[in-house]
């Protein structure tokens, strides 16, 4: 009776003959190609970001907390560990668009090339090549890796904590196992409590499977943790001991504290909503101002198929159902393996990832977006490379031939439901991904003789790889304008609400699905106008102005040029100023503008300030700044916005 397990697959062979480097050589130069077509198309993208790169150019302190200007009143809500890339990028080639876009590409480049040589370790290069590809590849990477979110340095730093995992555990070395703590620590300082998901699948496969005994094993993963700690906290540490009166407040926590921001708003609350933490609900400011209730996932609801709907299954969805087959597949063919079998550790590894990411993504009830699923992309990615490979070289066998075959038409299934859902996009396709799943089952079924097997080989790739690029070359054609068919826009502040200077509600704003407005958080610098620009340039004092929020001071300073206070930090629910320290520096002559929210000539709102998620602010942290510029100094229009000349009080 004929097995999947019968006959034994040959050894994997990791060495590269000259074809598979030449292979491996255009794959990483298409990545490039793709990642940076036409990325200056897409401007400051991010204006939240690209306001606080702009701030840490000028200023040292800046630089090292994350500020939102170069005063230094408080910071972005997220730790700089990403900014810190973009802001050396910009000091040392001068800030641009450019200057600041082209490290993200390139940290995507080295996530494909880092989990191309995890996947070849333990599966051959073919399996590495297909990993790397269907990485690239997929839709949500193409817009992160060319956008200025933390999610780049993020998906960099977990592939390269993986890839060091998969050489500790060949070898039981200790080395390469403090080097994956390490980059998880640091991962930690790129996006806080996201960079811990895949951790308990880096644990499993080093417990599970490396060659040395059960206690060392355990010795050297509290090492490892020992390492993230160090990595991941010292910067913490260093903004817990800092004197709050000399340092920014740190933006998002309710009580100037890094460590409190980690674990509330930045972290239980994306699970368990707001009552995990101190920021994460699912509220949001809609452009009449009134505080409104969002699915928790801004157009996705929680639950166990969050991860297959209409947005997330374009984006980053399309080979899930494959991987996951692939991983349960590959757990059977490997079941009687020595313990310290390399492909099983990768499986558990890469399927852990894969499994855990989905179902955080999936129930957690607190702010969640879909571009967050770029951090799913590599598990599924190496799943399909492995399993699609283990397969393959059964393919001798009728249930190894019958196995693929179902893997294969179920992926082109899935294809036609994804691709039913934009039924304009390319309408053809569909009819050509289920065209070639025939004949490739048909191949299969009948028996692959070695002259064919290239072709069905390739054929294979074609099936799997097809719709995604589609959607890929989709995002990165249209430079960022108009994002990909049918899911919105993967990154932050596309399809939101407004933002008080007109723009998207920033760098977690919600998207809408089909939706697909201009790109970037809290405006385009492009639309200030000149005469505003004129007068913010003409100031001559520590700030040019003062605004509510940090996503409309963003677009102020970068297309003046100056420094501009963002009131209250990323939506204006920040106590940074107090009303009375904004007072001080009035009096002392250090802010000589106040620019509305962009809301006409009324002047500035009252209705009070925002929490980072939307909500309203609570008493305690409303500073009433805007109220009191309105009733102590008088209006003008310049430019379209109502705008206060802090040196000529009504009285």
């Amino acid at each position: 009776m004929t097995t999947l397990a019968a006959p034994e697959a040959p050894p994997v062979r990791t060495e590269r003959p000259r074809h598979h480097r030449l292979a491996l050589a255009v794959l990483l130069l298409g990545t490039a190609l793709l990642y940076l077509w036409d990325l200056g198309s897409l401007g400051w993208a991010n204006t939240y970001y690209a306001g606080a790169v702009q701030a840490m150019t000028q200023n040292w302190t800046a630089f090292l907390f994350g500020s939102t200007d170069a005063g230094n009143v408080v910071t972005v809500d997220k730790p700089p560990a990403s900014l810190w890339v973009m802001a050396l990028s910009a000091r040392l080639f001068g800030l641009s668009a450019w200057s600041m876009l082209v490290p993200q590409a390139l940290m995507g480049v080295g996530a494909v090339a880092l989990l191309h040589a995890a996947v070849r370790r333990v599966a051959g290069p073919g399996a590495g090549l297909l990993a790397g590809a269907a990485l690239a590849l997929t839709p949500v990477a193409v817009e992160m890796f060319r956008y200025n979110n933390p999610d780049a340095l993020l998906v960099l730093l977990l592939v390269g904590a993986a890839y060091a995992v998969v050489r500790a555990t060949g070898t039981a070395s200790t080395r390469w196992l403090l080097l994956a703590g390490a980059l998880v620590g640091f991962a930690f300082l790129t996006k806080m409590a996201q960079a811990f998901v895949p951790l308990p699948a880096l644990a499993a496969a080093y417990l599970v499977a490396a060659p040395a005994g059960v206690w060392r094993r355990v010795r050297q993963l509290l090492a490892a943790g020992v390492a993230i700690v160090v990595a991941g906290g010292w910067w913490y540490a260093v903004v817990e001991l800092w004197p709050a009166a000399s340092r920014p407040y740190i933006g998002g926590s309710e009580s100037d504290s890094a460590l409190e921001l980690a674990l509330g708003y930045n972290g239980l609350g994306r699970i368990f909503g707001r009552e995990g933490g101190a920021g994460g609900g699912g509220f949001l400011m809609g452009p009449n101002g009134q505080v409104q209730q969002m699915g928790a996932g801004f157009g996705s609801e929680p639950g166990i198929l969050r991860m297959f709907d209409s947005q997330i299954g374009a984006m980053a969805g399309w080979l899930l159902p494959a991987a996951l087959a692939l991983l349960l597949v590959g757990l059977w063919l490997t079941r009687r393996a020595p313990r310290t079998d390399a492909v099983r550790a990768s499986l558990v590894l890469w399927g852990g990832w894969t499994v855990v990411t989905a179902l955080v993504f999936s129930l957690a009830e607190g702010i969640f977006h879909s571009y967050y699923t770029v951090a799913l992309a590599p598990g599924i990615a190496a799943l399909v490379g492995i399993g699609g490979t283990l397969l393959w070289r059964r393919r001798a066998t009728w249930a190894g031939r019958a196995a693929l075959t179902v893997v294969t038409a179920g992926t082109a299934v899935w294809a036609w439901v994804v691709l039913g859902r934009t039924p304009e996009f390319l309408p053809w396709l569909r009819w050509a991904v289920v065209a070639v799943a025939a004949v490739v089952a048909f191949a299969l079924l009948a028996g692959i003789r070695r002259r064919g097997a290239d072709v069905v080989a390739l054929a294979l790739v074609l099936t799997t790889l097809a719709a995604p690029t589609a959607y890929a070359l989709q995002a990165a054609a249209d430079g960022g304008q108009g994002g990909m068919p049918g899911g919105g826009q993967a990154r932050s502040g596309t399809g939101g609400p407004a933002g008080p200077d007109g723009g998207q509600a920033g760098p977690d704003a919600g998207q809408r699905p089909g939706n697909a407005p201009r790109p970037g958080g809290g405006g385009n610098p492009g639309t200030v106008d000149a005469e505003l620009v004129a007068l913010l340039r003409s100031a001559g004092t520590t700030w040019s102005a003062a605004t509510t929020g940090a996503q409309s001071s963003a677009s102020l300073a970068l297309a003046s040029d100056t420094t501009v206070m963002g009131v209250g930090g990323f939506s204006g629910g920040d106590p940074a100023p107090t009303l009375q320290e904004f007072q001080a520096m009035v009096a002392a002559g250090e802010v000589r503008w106040f620019v509305d929210g962009g809301r006409g000539p009324g002047g500035p709102s009252t209705e009070g300030p925002r929490d980072p998620d939307g909500s309203q602010a609570g008493p305690g942290r409303n500073s009433g700044i805007a109220t009191w510029v309105q009733e102590h100094f008088a209006p003008t229009m310049v430019g379209g916005r109502t705008v206060y000349d802090l040196t000529q009080p009504l009285h």
